[in-house]
């Protein structure tokens, strides 16, 4: 065989193991999105064009995540907010519909005191995602039944529902043992150098 076929073979014979090398990468990648981000990440897969898109989306947000200074309350903090919550709890009762308003104010509340930037719904509901995705599809749950029943179109028990919802997301917000202490860009770098001066 010619110089020139050889180099052909030698060609399609890497082509083919970065092909491998690249599906090989991809499907970790997908593997470690699913793993993070639980049931969000399958509602993201639902609602995108395509895997590639809903992957981009997920990743994005964890590196939003990542520059985020999130930060656990403090414990006077959590006793505030907790007897905050029983008073909306209490309001429900005469004002279901105050009360869910209430208990929506309440967790962007305790949100920004934690770190996370509360601009709109879909920016909470992302950045919560990263770090309580199991609980995350409970707030948007919650939301939108508060929106159907503010437009008319709802119903106590609906609003009854909305609390309970509102309720799972706020417990994870306050508890104090909870995934806030994940470490931030600069801990994570601070423990990588750590890591590599320890003695061996």
């Amino acid at each position: 065989m010619p110089t020139w076929g050889w180099i052909l073979v030698a060609a399609a014979v890497v082509l083919v193991i970065v092909a491998i090398v690249m599906a090989m990468m991809r499907k970790r990648r997908t593997k470690e999105l699913q793993s993070q981000f639980g049931p969000e990440y399958d509602r993201t897969m639902e609602s995108a064009d395509s895997r590639r898109k809903a992957e981009s989306e997920r990743a994005a947000r964890r590196e939003r995540r990542e520059q985020l200074d999130i930060r656990p309350l403090s414990s006077a903090a959590r006793e505030r907010y907790t007897a905050q919550w029983q008073t909306v709890q209490a309001q429900f009762v005469d004002n279901p519909s105050g009360a869910v308003g209430s208990a929506d104010q309440l967790i962007q509340s305790v949100m920004a005191d934690r770190g996370y930037p509360v601009d709109d719904f879909e920016s909470r509901a992302s950045d919560v995602s990263v770090d309580h995705p199991h609980v995350v599809e409970n707030y948007r749950e919650g939301h939108r039944l508060a929106a159907q029943t503010a437009n008319g179109n709802g119903s106590t028990e609906e609003l009854r529902q909305a609390m309970r919802h509102y309720r799972a997301l706020f417990d994870e917000l306050v508890e104090p043992e909870s995934d806030t202490d994940a470490p931030t860009t600069r801990e994570r770098a601070e423990t990588r150098t750590t890591t590599q001066r320890a003695p061996r």
